[in-house]
């Protein structure tokens, strides 16, 4: 694979961020179709999204950062030029959106419910598309796997950036997790006009991520992110994280199905992904 694009001299162009620069614009075009089905403008949309990314660099770091600390990691090695290089925890990236998404509905000058909803399968595309950029770069590598689709990982820098095994063929997870994000986000679109109250595409999302990360677990290979929870050896941080995401969904759910529903929702047969 190719962690490193191009180099301009000493300046080195990473394929994971250009992925990520990708799909952050893919989710956005996606996020604003889905807004202007409930009426959001594309502009509030736009500005919301540029939150959020931020946001959630801002909270992907800060998980992996947390969790090396737990694990005993040295301080040098925490805040390292590797750290700042790394994609960091894409779990913490969700979270720290969700934190700014509430923040940012303080002012109401969004309608939270719909707003809430256009978000998701735009996310879920983001992820997938960056699940590719994770493969260029050999992160979130897989468990050793001798079957026949199985992926060998040659290239030094993937080994120095992530500490992916060289030579070795293993589960290409990352891909895994591509197809897993976008069921995610095709079983949203299409539960989007038939959806019974507003905020019920944002509680699926969580849902439904959760429990595809927690079986996802099961191939990835880069044990030492997981920190064995409760003395469960099985129970790793993306599993624990993901637990949650599943606890999140349900209280979304049940809050938001309870909450007062527009007054004038656009008919669900005029409405496309």
């Amino acid at each position: 694979m190719h962690p490193i694009l191009f180099k301009l001299g000493p300046l080195e162009i990473g394929t994971y961020g250009l992925i990520i620069v990708l799909g952050f614009f893919a989710a956005l075009w996606l996020a604003k179709r889905q807004g202007k089905l409930d009426g959001l403008a594309p502009e509030a949309i736009t500005d919301l999204s540029i939150l959020l990314l931020l946001a959630g660099l801002v909270g992907s770091k800060a998980l992996m950062v947390v969790v090396d600390l737990i694990k005993g990691v040295p301080v040098s090695e925490v805040f390292s030029v590797a750290t700042l290089r790394a994609g960091g925890a894409i779990h913490g990236g969700v979270i720290g959106g969700v934190l700014a998404f509430f923040w940012r509905m303080r002012k109401g000058d969004m309608a939270f419910g719909t707003t809430i909803d256009a978000l998701p399968p735009a996310v879920a595309l983001g992820q997938a598309i960056g699940r590719l950029g994770c493969l260029a770069a050999g992160c979130c590598y897989g468990s050793e796997c001798h079957a026949p689709f199985a992926i060998t990982f040659t290239n030094p820098e993937a080994f120095h950036f992530s500490g992916t095994p060289l030579g070795i063929p293993l589960h290409p997870v990352q891909l895994y997790t591509m197809l897993g994000n976008l069921a995610v986000m095709g079983l949203l679109l299409f539960w989007r006009p038939r959806r019974r109250f507003a905020g019920q595409i944002a509680a699926l999302y969580f849902m439904l991520e959760g429990v595809a990360r927690m079986v996802m677990e099961t191939w990835r290979g880069d044990v030492d992110r997981g920190l064995g929870w409760l003395g469960m050896s099985w129970l790793s941080t993306g599993r624990v994280t993901a637990l949650g995401f599943v606890v999140f969904g349900i209280v979304l759910w049940a809050w938001m199905s309870r909450r007062p529903q527009p007054t004038d929702p656009q008919p669900a047969a005029s409405q496309e992904p």
